[in-house]
């Protein structure tokens, strides 16, 4: 439980296996033996226990019969669900930011607006998402709740997660070489820079203490995010019984997965 005379704790070991499975070091439905673990991170079983424990809790790890801890294999619906409740937690978060925030507080979040429209504009995505999770999780912290602050940050740790985990889509046409004019933005350069301005926005009403304000915008990215997803992958609904039978009777053959 020692490393160069250090003892390492249960948390810092659940952070080295929550960053491993969201990195992607361990797939979902990978096993998670203790053994491995405590060799992998040199550390006993013990804070691996404790890790494996609050991981299971957190939904990064499930317990399976017969093969004990494994990555969680989290389902698109999954994904919406946890979309749906940012949407109702981070308005909250940012409300209470408004009212509750520090001078030091705001400094950052200045900082990180103005760092993250610089490199959405240059179409520096790789250098935005880490960008992204510090603005988020200083937002949290200013809503004066510890509580509500571990929630979010959690919450947006494993929705990260469950986007790493979905396919590319596919690729955009390529646009014709004798286009006239100036080239036009990828998409997600555009997307970028539109979701910076808006956390500009959030934080101009933040600064003026503008609660309601702060909370629609606050809503309004997070609506947007959640249309984004299912634009990305639309979900299949549970089709009645007799659809089903019709289905069957026409031979229909599409992939119900998009």
């Amino acid at each position: 439980m020692f490393q160069g005379g250090r003892r390492i704790s249960a948390h810092a070991v659940c952070t080295a296996i929550r960053d491993d499975i969201v990195s992607g070091a361990f797939a979902p439905g990978a096993r998670l033996t203790e053994e491995l673990l405590a060799r992998r991170y040199g550390v006993s079983r013990v804070p691996v226990r404790e890790a494996l424990r609050t991981l299971e809790s957190e939904g990064f790890v499930t317990s399976r019969r017969h093969a004990g801890a494994c990555v969680a294999q989290p389902s698109p619906e999954e994904v919406a669900d946890l979309l749906d409740i940012r949407a109702l937690m981070e308005p909250l978060g940012a409300a209470r930011a408004a009212q509750r925030r520090t001078e030091a507080h705001l400094k950052v979040l200045r900082g990180l607006v103005r760092l993250g429209q610089e490199r959405a504009r240059r179409g520096q995505l790789a250098e935005l998402r880490p960008l992204c999770d510090w603005f988020h999780e200083t937002l949290a912290q200013a809503s004066g709740s510890p509580s509500l602050a571990g929630l979010l940050v959690q919450l947006r740790r494993k929705i990260d997660w469950m986007y790493a985990l979905e396919p590319a889509g596919p690729a955009s046409p390529a646009a014709p070489a004798s286009r006239p004019g100036p080239p036009r933005a990828e998409p997600a350069v555009v997307r970028a820079v539109e979701s910076w301005e808006g956390y500009g926005a959030l934080v101009d009403a933040v600064a003026r203490g503008d609660a309601e304000r702060a909370r629609s915008l606050a809503a309004l990215h997070a609506e947007r995010s959640l249309a984004e997803y299912r634009l990305r992958r639309p979900f299949t609904a549970v089709a009645p019984a007799a659809a089903v039978r019709d289905s069957k009777q026409s031979h229909n053959t599409a992939s119900a997965r998009n």
